[in-house]
């Protein structure tokens, strides 16, 4: 009988500290969770500057930039696309207006693209549309971080294909430039 005690009296002073470390696992795990939580990874892209300011092109050129931001966020594990359809120049972007957009939306970075297209071909014949995209990366701030341009033509030297399909592989091609400037400016901080 006292044996069964002894051991009923250890296993039970086993499973409390048992239950003790666990306890202490998840109070470690949701302090990690929440100091993550507190760092915004969201990322505003306006909607982008088209040249030439053709209103039969917008809508498709909206869609195909769009869905090309959206495909490259769709594997990112912490950060978020934001969308927001107001119209800034590339040119002469306001700081005021980056920093109220990036609070209201919760927002670390803003990103304002331009897409302009050209014609390749030979006098009258036209093979296919290019497009130059160019981004400028700004911080929750309003500071200019990064910018940079792709052209689609120099860049893969391509000849035909649609001018939605110019666009996808422009916007890719700006956004792999913009994390490799991300990540050398990093190492050099």
């Amino acid at each position: 009988m006292l044996t069964k005690n002894v051991h009923f009296l250890a296993g039970f002073l086993l499973l409390v500290l048992c239950f003790q470390n666990l306890e202490a696992q998840i109070l470690v795990q949701n302090d990690e969770q929440n100091s993550r939580e507190k760092i915004s990874r969201n990322v505003v892209y306006f909607a982008p500057e088209i040249f030439p300011p053709v209103e039969e092109i917008r809508s498709a050129t909206y869609d195909a930039f769009f869905s090309a931001v959206t495909d490259r966020f769709a594997n990112a594990k912490n950060s978020r696309m934001v969308r927001v359809d107001m119209p800034v120049t590339y040119q002469d972007t306001d700081a005021e207006v980056i920093r109220e957009i990036c609070l209201n939306n919760d927002a670390s970075h803003a990103v304002i693209p331009k897409v302009r297209f050209f014609k390749v071909g030979l006098g009258q014949f036209v093979f296919s549309s290019q497009v130059i995209v160019s981004m400028k990366l700004y911080d929750a701030r309003g500071v200019l971080i990064a910018e940079n341009k792709y052209d689609t033509f120099r860049k893969n030297a391509r000849i035909l294909g649609s001018a939605q399909n110019s666009i996808k592989k422009g916007t890719d091609g700006v956004m792999k430039l913009m994390s490799k400037d991300l990540k050398r400016a990093r190492k050099t901080n």
